[in-house]
């Protein structure tokens, strides 16, 4: 136990973390806390890092106060919430099902989360296309499609077991199915709503304040912690139903409960910045690749390299072609794509 650190979240659970995930895991930290220092620099307005820091610490030009803490850094923070959100429910994801091509995107999990917020805009926009309701209902209404989704793909996909190849296509269909129900809406509503749905759904962090912040932050915290409370459950259900049952586990309530948490993670992340792609699927493979499979090191793991993909995508989108902002989904996409044909062949090849 010497190379072991245990790690308690009060009187609810304790998960041991090694030496090695957690040097893993600072390390991760510190590189995520270096490019958000970066990002908060970069832009119209270049400010060094020197004074960032200064900003961050309250001894900042009050200009630069303006540019970081009402532009920069909301979207930073909801950059970090988002890619901690989806890299949570990929790793989730691919525990119970024992997929490595398991991803909330792939399987279409993320397409149902995207129909129903695209339906909640539909049913409750006034012809200036202001919301009729509370936008605290659309991460609801997110959890609920991202819930019906996988429910209908995780069914079908049943045959004695989940077989990785069998849930891959069965999860394709459904998000072809539930893309083609939001372009449908699209069409059928105003030009600027369609418009601006097409952004929101390929996955952009533009426009972020902080009262969405908040919002998606107290969604992420909890949902996080539940998931770390989960962390043997999570173990024991790696090792096949068979060998889970034998130790004692309640196989179908932990499976019912691992999903509910992957539904509420990834429909909260889509809810404020629509289908970011393929993070659920790089993140986790990165941490098993670095810390190996054992849950509570990779989920931790797996959360910070998430929010640093996410931030770094968002980064080049603000950057890149400036003015112009191209969404950070696709930037995602450019990494994500090639690699999950990379799994695809490697699977094949098993």
């Amino acid at each position: 136990m010497k190379n072991k650190v245990i790690i308690r979240i009060g009187t609810i659970a304790s998960f041991i973390l090694d030496k090695k995930a957690l040097f893993a895991s600072l390390t991760a930290s510190l590189v995520l806390l270096v490019l958000a220092i970066l990002s908060m620099g970069s832009g119209e307005f270049s400010i060094s890092p020197l004074h960032v820091l200064k900003v961050i610490l309250g001894i900042g030009e009050p200009f630069d106060e303006t540019i970081i803490f009402e532009f920069r850094l909301p979207r930073i923070v909801m950059s970090i919430l988002v890619g901690i959100g989806l890299a949570t429910a990929g790793a989730i994801l691919q525990s119970i099902s024992r997929n490595p091509l398991g991803s909330p995107d792939i399987i279409g999990i993320t397409a149902g989360a995207s129909f129903a917020v695209v339906l909640f805009l539909a049913l409750f926009s006034d012809e200036s296309n202001a919301l009729t309701v509370s936008q605290d209902w659309m991460p609801l209404f997110a959890f609920g499609g991202a819930l019906i989704t996988a429910a209908i793909v995780f069914t079908l996909s049943w045959k004695n077991g989940i077989a990785p190849f069998r849930m891959l296509l069965i999860g394709i269909g459904i998000s072809a199915f539930m893309h083609a129900g939001t372009t449908i809406m699209m069409l059928l509503g105003p030009i600027y709503q369609a418009s601006q749905a097409n952004i929101w759904m390929t996955g952009s962090i533009y426009g972020s304040n902080w009262t969405e912040v908040r919002m998606i932050a107290i969604w992420i915290t909890i949902l996080f912690i539940f998931t770390l409370v989960m962390t043997r459950e999570m173990n024991i259900l790696e090792v096949g139903d068979d060998s889970a049952k034998s130790a004692g586990a309640s196989v179908q309530w932990s499976r019912i409960i691992a999903l509910l948490l992957c539904t509420g993670l990834t429909g909260a992340a889509v809810s404020f910045a629509g289908g970011i792609g393929f993070v659920g699927l790089i993140a986790p493979h990165i941490a098993k690749r670095i810390v190996g499979p054992v849950f509570g090191s990779m989920v931790v793991l797996s959360a910070i390299i998430g929010a640093i993909l996410v931030v770094v995508a968002d980064w080049i989108a603000r950057v890149a072609f400036a003015p112009i902002e191209v969404p950070a989904g696709v930037w995602t996409a450019v990494i994500g794509a090639p690699y999950f044909i990379y799994l695809l062949i490697k699977q094949r090849s098993k």
